[in-house]
This record gives C-alpha cells, sequence and structure tokens, in this order.
C-alpha cells in the first residue's frame, strides 16, 4: 500500500492548505509550536486557504500549540526560509 501515492502532486512552490485533501491556495501561515518537543523560540508552519484558517487554528488552539496567524507574504519574517 502506498501511502504517499494517493497525495494529490503539488508543484514545486506552490503553496497549498495544510487541510486534509485540501488543495487551495495558502493565504495564511499558522505558527506553533509543541513545548513538550521544541523550544519556546522554535515555530512551525501550517498553511491555511481562508476556509481552513478557522479549524486549523482551532485545532492547534485546543492543544495550547497555536503562537500566531500571518498572511503567507510575511512567512519570510518568521523563516528566512519559507517561500512566500
Amino acid at each position: 500500500m502506498d501511502l504517499l501515492g494517493s497525495a494529490d502532486p503539488v508543484a514545486e512552490g506552490d503553496l497549498v492548505c495544510s487541510a486534509k485533501g485540501c488543495r487551495a491556495p495558502a493565504a495564511w501561515g499558522l505558527l506553533w509550536n509543541n513545548p513538550k518537543i521544541h523550544t519556546p523560540q522554535r515555530r512551525k508552519v501550517w498553511l491555511a486557504c481562508d476556509t481552513h484558517r478557522p479549524t486549523l487554528e482551532e485545532f492547534l488552539g485546543r492543544r495550547d500549540y497555536w503562537k500566531q496567524t500571518v498572511p503567507v507574504a510575511d512567512l519570510a519574517r518568521f523563516d528566512p526560509d519559507a517561500r512566500p
């Protein structure tokens, strides 16, 4: 069984929503960290379209992981390797 083969391909450089099954262009970067495994300053990023932003923020917030949401264009300020 090929678990990776079931995902829709994404072109290099395309930023798409992180919600399962969504291929919409990402408009938001949800910055988060898991305090049990990440240092306080570390920020991981999930991408979100306008539709899935509230759901993904709620999911991260219930776990006390969510830190901040920023427009995709501003991600480079938080991660020099991010692709706006």
